[in-house]
């Protein structure tokens, strides 16, 4: 699995006891948020997508409406592969619905284009900021663990992930930062180098749709990049819709580490 997912940039770990259970209470968390007035700011694009940042109710264990601690396949594979298994923060709830995607408000006619056509393909932690926007490498996270809270068609707005894309984001970045002292990384605009290494991503890497049941457990590489594919026409999803609860914890040692790393 080490060699597959360094190639690949994302693994998909098969459906496990542990894991069902936990996404069954997460599930019911999940629900709540949903439902919950105080996030409704969270539904974007025409409310065919809850955004749900930090809105689930786990604990640092990733305990959750009762449930144990998040465990598996997948948490053995990070602790030894990412750098250790961290103090998880609140997982982030994604929620999509037939007929995503939609205009997001505020959004240009370039970026819901960008949003429809190439699924809003980015890497995390790379942040917009101002207008125009410029890019910086702000919130470098460790890994990015998914895990499905109900059953979706693969047509259903799956992950979609550009396949060795993280080997291309890589060499980028390290080019980027070639010349900078750790300290200013997070001050140093990478806009160009981010747009011309995407461009690359597109033209040389296939993009590859990673669907998974609940019990399963995906896991994409910091670097690589994916972004969610439309709703296709005659997908089905539980009532509740493609619900997919993430982790992407902070990366210790910061952006260096983010580049430098496996």
């Amino acid at each position: 699995m080490n060699t597959e997912f360094f190639e690949k940039g994302w693994a998909v770990f098969a459906p496990e006891t542990a894991t069902l259970e936990w996404a069954q209470d997460a599930q019911t968390d999940a629900m709540h948020a949903l439902k919950n007035p105080d996030y409704s700011q969270w539904y974007q694009c025409e409310n065919t997508w809850f955004v749900g940042l930090d809105v689930l109710n786990n604990d640092a264990r990733g305990c959750i409406s009762g449930s144990a601690q998040l465990s598996g396949a997948a948490v053995d594979f990070i602790t030894q592969t990412c750098g250790g298994w961290p103090a998880l923060h609140r997982g982030q709830l994604s929620g999509v619905f037939p007929g995503y995607p939609r205009p997001r408000a505020g959004e240009t006619e370039a970026g819901f284009r960008y949003r429809a056509r190439r699924d809003a393909a980015h890497v995390d932690g790379v942040l917009g900021v101002g207008t125009p926007k410029r890019r910086f490498v702000q919130e470098p996270h460790a890994f990015i663990l998914g895990l499905p809270l109900t059953r979706a068609d693969r047509g259903a707005a799956p992950l979609v992930v550009w396949e060795g894309s993280h080997e291309i984001m890589k060499d980028a970045f390290r080019v980027a930062f070639a010349q900078t002292q750790t300290t200013d990384m997070p001050r140093t605009d990478v806009t160009e180098v981010y747009k011309a290494a995407r461009r690359e991503v597109f033209e040389t890497c296939p993009r590859v749709v990673v669907h998974a049941a609940p019990g399963a457990a995906i896991v994409v590489h910091r670097l690589a990049l994916h972004g969610v594919a439309p709703w296709s026409d005659g997908a089905t999803a539980d009532p509740e819709g493609r619900l997919i609860a993430y982790f992407r914890p902070p990366i210790a040692g910061g952006v260096r580490a983010w580049i430098d790393m496996p």
